[in-house]
């Protein structure tokens, strides 16, 4: 399929989104999970607290109510019974455990129903909140899988872009299937929960409901039975005590003669003992008087009177005198004794009213205590009862009959019972008199029940009927209890079920968003999906179309470039030679171009991956300076790089990577710096800015005092002399310049490492402050005339950024317009072992060096950082360095130098800034004689001249010719560039250049006669690979397909190492590769079992000869540098890759180290 097709499947068109950021979207979302997850469970353990505690205060505070209140109240009503009703205190104590039972009994209800609900309420909040929790989490399960699906498709292998859009295609298809199922079931479940609930909470109220009924009802059975058999044991009292009197008065009026008691006595007597008859409102006593008796009986005691009427419910019209005497009648029950509340009863006849009249009757008969119906007492027109009890005046056996009763019958004690004023009287006792409304009622005739305390009340709902006895079996009566007020609406079973119903609703509510959330997660992940596949179908294209730009591009600049290098090999003159020289640097610098766009689409994609190799900061910077060298002598700028002593010589990091970001900030400098001043590379620990000033570096210490003094001390002391901004300004927005803690290192690793600090100072134009934001930003540069005045693309900043932070480093920058810029960056890396092996151009002066080592120098110049720079430089080649600021210190330091027991000065360095021809001339005197007057063998100190290329080589020549200096060095220093100059001036002038010509001789010792198979499909590239490795001497063969490739190497065969091209028709490098090394595994497997056949054959115990495992080393030559990476080269059994265009020193490095050994 074609790459438009694809673009067109994917529907972008050829325009690839930067939105789709998968990597950023997956940690945000894994950053966030874990602490939403402690708030919502911190939040849920907080809720269940709070309702625990709620439930345990309500519980313990009924049960201390219960224990608290029940003494108090048993305590109250013992005082009550004993105090007013005068019984005993057994009585009271049967009574009050009675009570203290009934109240316990209903309090303990009370208690178990609100303990119950209280820990219903309790689990039903913590059952829905675990339902919330696991719905929630479910909530997030959905996203963790989602997001960790991504994770796993991302990491995979990519497959072809058909195959891939099936495959999300189908996953689609899956996920949305049973998503619309388990939607539907979540709301169903849902529903069924919250029609649950309500029939929960319908229950609950009436349940509640029906038990708050049910308890008003036992409560006011309680106290309606309480006010019943009080009444009724008060009454019976009483009537005990009205016996009592009835037997007094038949002993001492009718057994004693004459009688023992008389108005007087009587009238005393009840007076005094009234207090045992409180129910009671008078006693009176009448005797039997027949009617033959009537007439003595008048003459002692009066006229006999009569009732008004003889029906005792109506009203009676109380006046005595008014009253009529008592018709004839056979017997007669006229009051003789009464006590003083009844005394307007004496002398009438109590058998004139029918009421009387029966209970007289029956009391008499049955030889008991009798009660008359409620009727209208006299005077006080109350209604009441008369408890009637007969007196005999003989003992009357218990068997004896009607007959012998009346016969016995003498009189009739009466006692009158006030009913309103009695029970009003007992209710005023009780503290719960208004909480309920109490009728009295003689129900002897059911039909007609007789109403004797209360009014006809309201129905409030609840009615309680109590029998009462009061002693007269014929006689019925009851109390009727109602509540005063009408019973109100149960709040307590609405709020709780009320307030469960709220709970399971909102819980629902809840359900529901949470469901709706879901859905729309399901929602969005299937959206997700589907952008996941067009994200990754645009990154499989856009990879595609970067990895055939790069092929396209790089497959014909690898011949471009190879046959311009072959064709300067060749005999040209100067011209053909420039122009050449001119079409390999334009060449180089598209394949910069190409790099770097090609790095920025790595950064994007997050496929660029730093390496970790042990490499010499120090020659790394010397390589940059030789490369922008002649672009610096060109605009007469100074360029010199520092590096402190504090940082190690060998470190382990990416070598690459920091070339780049060192070579981006100086090419920029060198791009922004207009003629004259300075750029100024400069390498520290990061911890060493936060030294005292005391042991501070050199140059920091120095830039630090220029930060704090500013005005002409920064101008002296720059390396230009040119003004330049505050150094220190471009790390203060730093987050941590010392190393810190991180959780992607190991611990031991965390000892190793270092962080740098490199700065890079220029005296350019500056960056506008508007423009300052915007500087890191992709093809963005500081205005729109910045690529047509000064030229570029606006990535390189953007790369180093990106590459920084990969380095766990931070970058910044400060400048001022007109003045300068510096920018600062961090990276960390790790300390390097001095022995290690490092793959380093500057390594092949490694062994001049050696020998000045132990030299002493002596540098002059004006300004002091300048001066650092040149002794960092000798310092390096272990030569020991003094400064001077200037020429006239120079004859008391040589003269002290002369007494000194210490190494002799072997050379001196001036800077060209404080040249003196006169100067010179006397201190090449002071020299020569301080020699001459020494030991012979002592040489005169050579003179060095510090100059910059402006100077013209024929002022060179005369200062030269001149005996003025020994010899010129040109800025900017080198390792490279000091070595040669002190080997000419050492050797008197006999120069020992290595030759680059005869370089590739030296190194093809190695690939002398080597044989080496090439195989790519383009003729260019294979005549280019063959040219440059027959310059090493290597014995090369080409081929243009891989199936040739496989006949060639089929074991055994004669060839040492194999380029292997990656994209070719028929048969790619990676499916030829895996093919070879199969038939070298089989070829490996048969010599191995053959050996062991031989050792088992072989009888004189010798051992065979050890046959080595078969393996040519093959290496990848492709354009294709995003894809063609070390783990996939590695994966199909390659044993590296040479990256199209190549030079003839990386075909022979990256082949001699198979060779080496052999």
């Amino acid at each position: 399929m074609s790459l438009n097709k694809k673009l067109k499947l994917c529907g972008l068109n050829r325009k690839f989104p930067s939105s789709l950021k998968l990597n950023k979207a997956r940690e945000h979302v894994d950053g966030s999970s874990s602490k939403c997850k402690w708030k919502r469970m911190s939040v849920i353990l907080f809720v269940w607290a709070v309702v625990a505690g709620f439930a345990l205060f309500v519980i313990y505070g009924l049960s201390d109510g219960v224990t608290e209140k029940s003494p108090l109240m048993r305590e109250r009503k013992y005082h009550f019974l004993c105090d007013r009703f005068n019984i005993s205190q057994d009585d009271a104590t049967l009574d009050q455990s009675s009570a203290y039972r009934s109240h316990t009994e209903k309090s303990c209800g009370c208690y178990n129903l609100c303990k119950e609900i209280t820990w219903w309420w309790v689990l039903a909040v913590m059952m829905m909140m675990i339902l919330g929790l696991r719905i929630s989490g479910l909530h997030l399960k959905v996203c963790r899988n989602a997001w960790k699906q991504l994770s796993r498709q991302q990491n995979s292998t990519k497959v072809e872009l058909h195959e891939e859009l099936n495959m999300q295609h189908m996953q689609q298809q899956f996920a949305r299937g049973p998503s619309k199922g388990a939607g539907n079931w979540r709301k169903k479940l849902l529903l069924l929960f919250v029609v649950g609930g309500g029939l929960f909470c319908a229950w609950l109220f009436h349940y509640m409901s029906e038990d708050i009924t049910f308890r008003s009802k036992r409560t006011l059975a309680n106290m309606c039975d309480e006010r019943a058999r009080m009444l009724q044991d008060q009454f019976n009292v009483s009537l005990n005590h009205v016996h009592a009197l009835a037997i007094l008065v038949s002993t001492f009026h009718h057994g004693k003669h004459p009688s023992a008691m008389d108005q007087k006595t009587f009238g005393q007597y009840t007076e005094r003992t009234a207090f045992e008859r409180p129910l009671t409102s008078g006693v009176a006593y009448a005797l039997k008087v027949l009617h033959s008796q009537r007439e003595q009986f008048e003459m002692q005691h009066g006229t006999i009177k009569k009732m008004a009427t003889g029906d005792q419910t109506l009203v009676q019209q109380y006046d005595l005198k008014t009253m009529d005497a008592a018709p004839v009648q056979d017997e007669y029950a006229p009051v003789i004794f009464s006590q003083r509340t009844v005394s307007h009863i004496d002398s009438v006849d109590m058998m004139s009213g029918k009421e009387d009249r029966e209970n007289i009757l029956r009391a008499r008969a049955t030889g008991k205590g009798v009660l008359t119906s409620p009727f209208k007492l006299l005077k006080s027109n109350h209604l009441g009862v008369v408890l009637t009890f007969a007196v005999y005046d003989t003992e009357i056996p218990s068997d004896a009959t009607v007959e012998q009763r009346i016969e016995a019958t003498v009189g009739y004690l009466g006692a009158s019972y006030d009913v309103p004023s009695l029970v009003d009287k007992l209710l005023q006792q009780l503290a719960s008199k208004q909480t309920i409304v109490v009728n009295v009622y003689d129900t002897t005739n059911a039909s007609a029940p007789i109403i004797m305390y209360g009014s006809n009340a309201v129905d409030t709902g609840f009615l309680h009927v109590s029998k009462v006895d009061f002693g007269d079996p014929l006689r019925k009566h009851e109390m009727h209890c109602r509540f005063k007020q009408k019973r109100p609406p149960p709040w307590s079973a609405i709020m709780t079920s009320g307030g469960i119903l709220v709970i399971i609703m909102l819980v629902g509510h809840i359900l529901h968003a949470a469901i709706n959330r879901i859905a729309k997660v399901e929602e969005d992940y299937n959206k997700m999906m589907e952008l996941k596949a067009l994200a990754e179908a645009a990154d499989v294209a856009k990879s595609q179309f970067l990895a055939t730009v790069s092929h396209e591009i790089r497959t014909p600049m690898n011949g471009v470039l190879g046959m311009l290098q072959m064709l300067m090999d060749t005999g040209l003159d100067a011209n053909q030679l420039d122009f050449a020289e001119t079409a390999l640097a334009s060449g180089k610098d598209l394949i910069s171009l190409i790099n770097e766009v090609l790095d920025q689409a790595k950064i994007e994609s997050g496929r660029l991956d730093l390496e970790a190799v042990a490499f010499d900061l120090r020659a790394i910077l010397d390589n940059v300076l030789s490369l922008f060298s002649g672009k610096s002598k060109e605009k007469g700028i100074e360029l010199a790089v520092y590096v402190s002593s504090q940082v190690p010589d060998i470190v382990i990091g990416d070598p690459g990577r920091f070339r780049q970001i060192i070579t981006n900030l100086v090419g920029n400098s060198i791009k922004f710096t207009k003629d004259k001043g300075h750029i100024f590379v400069s390498v520290h620990l990061a911890d060493e800015v936060k030294y005292p000033a005391e042991t501070m570096d050199e140059v920091l210490r120095q830039s630090l005092v220029m930060s704090k003094d500013g005005g002409s001390q920064r101008c002296l002391n720059t390396l230009s002399g040119s003004a330049t901004v505050d150094r220190w300004k471009s790390w203060a927005d730093f987050k941590q310049l010392g190393i810190g803690s991180s959780g992607s290192r190991d611990p031991m690793e965390e000892t190793q490492a270092i962080k740098l600090l490199v700065t890079v100072e220029d005296t350019g134009v500056g960056i506008p402050r508007d423009a300052q934001k915007r500087i890191f930003t992709p093809f963005m540069q500081a205005d729109s005339s910045t690529s047509r005045t000064y030229g570029g693309t606006g990535i390189g900043l953007s790369i180093c950024k990106r590459l920084v932070g990969l380095m766990e480093g931070e970058i910044g920058f400060t400048s001022e317009p007109g003045t300068g810029s510096t920018f600062s960056f961090t990276a960390v890396l790790k300390r390097g072992e001095l022995l290690s092996h490092l793959d380093v151009k500057g390594q092949n002066c490694e062994a001049t060096v050696s020998e000045f080592r132990g030299f002493r120098a002596l540098v002059i110049d004006r300004r002091s950082i300048r001066g650092e720079v040149t002794r960092y430089h000798l310092r390096r080649l272990g030569i020991f360095a003094d400064a001077l600021p200037g020429l006239e210190p120079a004859g008391p330091y040589f003269s002290s130098a002369q007494n000194m027991s210490g190494l002799a000065l072997a050379m001196v360095l001036i800077d060209e800034d404080v040249w003196e021809k006169d100067s010179i001339i006397a201190i090449r005197r002071w020299l020569t004689d301080g020699r001459s007057t020494g030991s012979t063998r002592c040489q005169v100190p050579k003179i060095f001249l510090l100059a910059s290329a402006l100077n013209s080589s024929a002022e060179h020549g005369v200062v030269k010719g001149a005996g003025l200096a020994d010899h010129i060095l040109t800025k900017p220093l080198r390792l490279s560039v000091l070595v040669a100059s002190f080997q000419e001036a050492f050797s008197n002038g006999r120069k020992r250049p290595l030759s680059r010509k005869k370089q590739p001789a030296i190194r093809g010792n190695i690939l002398n006669g080597k044989r080496v198979l090439v195989v790519d499909d383009n003729v260019v590239n294979r005549r280019v690979a063959e040219g440059a490795l027959k310059k090493y001497g290597a014995i090369v063969s080409c081929v243009d397909s891989g199936k040739v490739a496989l006949e060639r190497l089929k074991p055994p065969h004669n060839f040492d190492a194999c380029f292997m091209d990656l994209q070719m028709p028929e048969m790619d490098g990676f499916e030829a590769t895996r093919r070879i090394r199969d038939m070298e595994r089989e070829y490996n497997n048969e010599k191995e079992a053959e050996t062991t056949r031989e050792e088992a054959a072989s009888s004189g115990g010798g051992l065979a000869a050890d046959s080595a495992d078969w393996h040519t080393p093959i290496l990848a030559m492709t354009a294709d540098v995003i894809q063609a990476t070390n783990e996939e080269c590695a994966k199909c059994g390659m044993d590296g890759y040479v990256a199209k265009p190549f030079e003839e020193s990386q075909l022979y490095s990256a082949v001699a180290r198979f060779l080496e050994s052999g």
